[in-house]
């Protein structure tokens, strides 16, 4: 199946030709940063399937996990279209979901980070939350059917 999106002002769309892994919010403090306070909502997607066309600017960080990740905004109205890790270990892209033309393919089923949330951080109930994200020392064993998320 074949999923669309773009940013806020149109300069940036994207097609990805495959259907979403899985999705979660993240917490860590770059994130945070990045959403003004909040969480990121990200919908995953092997990084093949995901064509972008449209100049954005990118930047790489090394994250709280020690991996090395790239994030791209919209070069002209700044929306963040995805995260991905460029040095670490291979990880599905994270699309953030908020620039899919059709936000409802994939809700969140996990929280990554928590432990990173401020004390008022909306938590959906019964949601499961991981103290740290992928890559990091405190990620679940790779025998853990969570470790793709």
């Amino acid at each position: 199946m074949s999923h669309q999106g773009g940013c806020l002002c149109g300069a940036v769309r994207f097609e990805i030709a495959s259907d979403p892994i899985g999705a979660r919010y993240c917490w860590c403090r770059d994130c945070q940063r990045i959403a003004s306070g909040m969480a990121t909502v990200n919908v995953l997607f092997p990084a093949e399937a995901v064509t972008y066309l449209g100049e954005m600017t990118a930047m790489r960080r090394v994250a709280d996990s020690g991996n090395t990740v790239e994030r791209a905004f919209c070069a002209k109205c700044g929306s963040q279209m995805y995260s991905k890790t460029v040095i670490g270990p291979e990880q599905p892209m994270r699309v953030r979901a908020g620039t899919l033309d059709d936000p409802e393919i994939c809700p969140p089923s996990m929280i990554i980070w928590g432990s990173s949330a401020p004390s008022w951080a909306p938590f959906p109930d019964g949601m499961p939350v991981l103290e740290a994200g992928p890559g990091s020392p405190e990620w679940r064993r790779p025998d853990s059917p969570q470790e793709k998320l």
